[in-house]
């Protein structure tokens, strides 16, 4: 069972960090994990590393790393600066990555929790609530 030291981002000028939260037109289809720039990721599952990719397309400094369980669920961490290559096998407890400082895309005064994002998407490609894929 996934095991999160570090408690979910909740609410800021920005919105909610939970799954399922109103983004707009659009949904936050993921979990907000609050965590310090800098800090290490550790990845909660064991699978291979499929995809570094970019957070969004008008930065390339904000990143995230995709890793593929072998049920074949992407498991997807955003605002981490990989530490891992596509092709890397990962154990859970591995480390992945370090926090990235959000904070700089959403500054003060509107200013966002700096945090990590975890979605899961699973192998019929449905996003899936983690507190829910982990039995919580």
């Amino acid at each position: 069972m996934l095991t999160i030291k570090t408690p979910k981002r909740g609410s800021d000028t920005w919105g909610s960090g939970a799954f399922g939260a109103s983004r707009g037109k659009g949904t936050h289809m993921g979990i907000d994990y609050s965590a310090a720039e800098g800090s290490i990721l550790c990845t909660p599952v064991t699978g291979h590393v499929t995809k570094l990719g970019y957070c969004y397309g008008d930065d390339l400094s904000y990143r995230y790393v995709q890793i593929k369980d072998q049920e074949g669920n992407r498991h997807r961490f955003f605002y981490v600066e990989p530490d891992v290559v596509v092709g890397d096998e990962v154990v859970e407890g591995d480390e992945i990555g370090e926090v990235q400082n959000i904070v700089r895309r959403y500054p003060v005064p509107k200013g966002m929790k700096n945090h990590v994002h975890y979605e899961i998407i699973d192998r019929h490609r449905l996003y899936v609530n983690p507190d829910i894929f982990w039995g919580k």
